[in-house]
């Protein structure tokens, strides 16, 4: 070909992305250090399942497909790119073991032709989707557009060079007395030929420039492709040739240098990514260290400034793929909210790299905002100059865009941080906010219930306390809702009944349980959380309490005891109800013997499943009764909806919207035509409650697990929940 030519585009094509490449590390070191490189092991199977099985691109089918085959693809070409490179320098390039003259060769050949069709094919259904369906999850963008026409034609640019070539070479071996022309020497000239020695005079449309093409199976795509362009000139075929080779050789290029300045990015940053994600329980929030330390020292508590996010929140920003499936399954995005998470992260990264010189060079300079005055663009407040409060505390933490995310971003943590920052630094949160505050703080619960009251609902029970019973095998945390609130004050009766019956050695701490302080951490006010946090484990160590198991209804509670307490040295053994329920059942202690003939539809709490994957343990409770027939919505386990009440939401007017989250989930679960709604958290009830109500649907049951269970062992006797 031309080796001054390709040596021209190979250091400018990879200078340009060198330089590219830089710059977006200098600007990923702006963020906070973190420490992303432990457990080799765990990583490196992450990144096996997401990055290279793609596990969770199957959920959406054909564009996970799609996007697969053309990864795929992608690794098989990466071989082809770099001997087209070669070839540009020695036209007989091969990496020397994959000529087609080897069977390693043809074996790579056949491969890289099936994939340059169903790479072709891939690309097609994307753009499908931005030009036809124009899905409206997915950023319709010109450069989205400009990748996908790019990846096509690289692949109709191969196939042309490959069957040029095949046409060239059959033009050369149909001419008798004539050797086969060397590989990539140009085209065939008839004219050059003695023809008084051969006695042949090749005209421009013999056959016998036809007639040696045939098929094989080691380059299916090129050998259909040779005979379509078998009847051109040699002169033509040589065009084509070059015209394919430049092409893929000069659009790989182009590719590369766009990826730094486009959502393609993720090509490059998706599997390290992956890889440095965070490996602690799906949804644990980090603790903020010395609080009162940091505010002697005036150091931001939160999140206010792009560069107080860590150098892997950068990383999640670069790697979004805009593909939408975050804000397709949010439930504030569904019903109308303000908040989407796709454009909370695409915010974040626009600002980011709007101010990347300032940054880095600030960052150069040993960071920090040292003028007086108003701060420089770059560190302006986030909230308000960049993201909107609304869109904060509109989130109900419930993670399903985590769940959808193809390659593992958070949002969950970067909302809460930000607001930490609007609570602890700024005093703003919505009004209702303040009233579960001091109630908390006065109380020890969000709704200002005499303390000496948390134990009522045992009455009659004879639920013993670890003061009296210190030696309990189990500790039965009861939480706020379940100990004050009417309805779920039912569902701890039937919990604590169903213990009973079962034999359970078990007591609970009545007064001096308090909050667990998830409705605080969640709201942002992580300082108020900690409070609780040291409190509880306090309490809780002093019972022994590493050495019991603790059994909670609510699984807001069972998330903050099992993943978040840790961090304050509680280190404890935590089961949902409705899987200690599930034990024993498994186990013969419990046995349902009532039929209970009803259509059941269970609501997923988010808390319960996406936070800790407990699915199957209350629908082997609900299973296990008989008579009890247990229906699915279509939005079930983690792609259920959130009811709309985690995040601090059951304390908070929602935002406006089309809708009401919890109106949205009701219908959901409405659609199964059930006989009765079950759930296994006290929040969940009580929207879904409020949601039954608001369609005039109060005659619809809405029990947790528990109750119904209850009923059905009870053997006839009804529950709380029906008198």
């Amino acid at each position: 070909m031309n080796p001054i030519v390709m040596a021209v585009l190979l250091i400018l094509g990879w200078g340009l992305f060198a330089y590219s490449a830089w710059r977006r590390w200098k600007l990923m070191m702006v963020g906070v250090a973190e420490d992303r490189f432990d457990r080799v092991g765990a990583r490196l199977g992450a990144v096996w399942t997401y990055a290279i099985k793609q596990l969770r691109m199957r959920r959406y089918p054909l564009a996970g497909y799609a996007h697969m085959i053309i990864f795929f693809g992608f690794l098989v070409l990466l071989l082809r790119s770099l001997m087209l490179w070669g070839r540009g320098f020695d036209e007989s390039f091969s990496f020397w073991i994959f000529g087609t003259e080897q069977i390693l060769g043809r074996i790579y050949s056949l491969l890289k032709d099936v994939f340059a069709v169903l790479v072709f094919l891939g690309a097609l259904v994307f753009v499908y989707y931005r030009m036809i369906a124009r899905l409206p999850r997915m950023t319709l963008s010109t450069e989205g557009l400009i990748i996908i026409w790019i990846i096509v034609v690289m692949m109709v640019a191969d196939v042309l060079y490959d069957g040029a070539f095949i046409a060239r070479d059959a033009h050369a071996s149909a001419i008798p007395g004539v050797a086969l022309a060397p590989v990539m020497t140009g085209p065939v000239d008839p004219d050059a030929f003695d023809t008084k020695e051969t006695g042949y005079v090749v005209e421009p449309d013999s056959p016998l420039k036809r007639s040696r093409i045939s098929f094989t199976w080691y380059e299916p795509a090129g050998s259909v492709v040779a005979m379509m362009v078998q009847g051109l000139s040699d002169g033509a075929l040589n065009c084509v040739r070059h015209v394919g080779f430049w092409t893929h050789v000069a659009l790989v290029l182009i590719f590369l240098n766009l990826l730094p300045y486009s959502k393609h990015f993720h090509v490059i940053t998706a599997i390290p990514n992956v890889y440095t994600q965070n490996l602690k329980p799906p949804g644990r929030l980090p603790p903020i260290e010395d609080i009162e330390g940091r505010l002697e020292r005036e150091e931001t508590l939160g999140i206010k400034r792009i560069d107080q996010f860590s150098w892997k929140s950068i990383l999640d920003f670069y790697t979004c793929t805009e593909c939408g499936r975050c804000s397709d399954h949010c439930p504030a995005t569904s019903t109308g909210k303000k908040l989407s998470p796709k454009h909370f992260t695409l915010d974040l990264r626009d600002f980011l790299y709007k101010h990347d010189k300032a940054l880095v060079a600030a960052k150069a300079l040993g960071g920090g905002d040292s003028c007086e005055g108003d701060p420089p663009e770059h560190y302006k407040d986030l909230v308000d100059g960049v993201i909107d409060p609304e869109v904060l505390w509109a989130c109900t933490s419930c993670r399903a865009c985590e769940q959808e995310c193809p390659v593992l971003i958070s949002y969950v943590d970067k909302i809460v941080d930000m607001r930490r920052y609007l609570v602890q630094e700024r005093g703003e949160f919505p009004n209702e906010l303040q009233t579960a505050f001091r109630c908390l703080e006065a109380s020890f619960n969000p709704w200002g219930f005499p303390a000496e009251e948390r134990a009522k609902w045992a009455e009659g029970l004879n639920v013993q306390t670890l003061a009296d019973h210190p030696d309990a095998e189990v500790i039965l945390w009861v939480g706020c809702a379940p100990a004050y609130d009417d309805r779920a004050k039912k569902v701890t009766r039937a919990t604590a009944q169903l213990m009973q019956k079962a034999g359970v050695d078990f007591a609970i701490l009545g007064t001096e349980e308090q909050c667990t302080g998830d409705v605080a951490r969640r709201a942002g006010n992580e300082y108020l959380f900690q409070m609780f946090a040291q409190q509880n484990v306090e309490t809780l160590n002093r019972y022994g309490a590493d050495t019991k198991k603790i059994v909670t209804t609510c699984p807001h509670c069972y998330n903050m005891l099992q993943h978040e307490y840790g961090d304050f040295g509680g280190h404890y053994h935590v089961i949902h109800h409705t899987t200690f329920l599930a034990d024993l059942l498994a186990k013969g202690r419990l046995e349902p013997t009532k039929r209970v003939d009803k259509k059941v539809t269970f609501h997923d709490s988010c808390y319960l499943g996406r936070y800790n994957d407990i699915y199957e343990a209350p629908r082997e409770a609900l299973e296990s009764i008989p008579g009890l027939t247990l229906v699915e919505p279509a939005e079930s386990r983690d792609r259920g909806m959130c009811c709309g009440a985690g995040g601090a939401q059951m304390f908070k007017e929602e935002e406006p919207g089309d809708q009401r989250v919890n109106a949205a989930r009701t219908q959901q679960l409405l659609n199964t035509n059930p006989d009765a709604i079950a759930s296994a958290c006290p929040f969940c009830m009580r929207m879904l409650t409020d949601g039954l109500a608001d369609k005039g649907r109060e005659d619809l049951p809405q029990l947790d697990v528990a109750e119904i269970l209850l009923e059905s062992v009870e053997a006839g006797q009804p529950t709380e929940a029906h008198t």
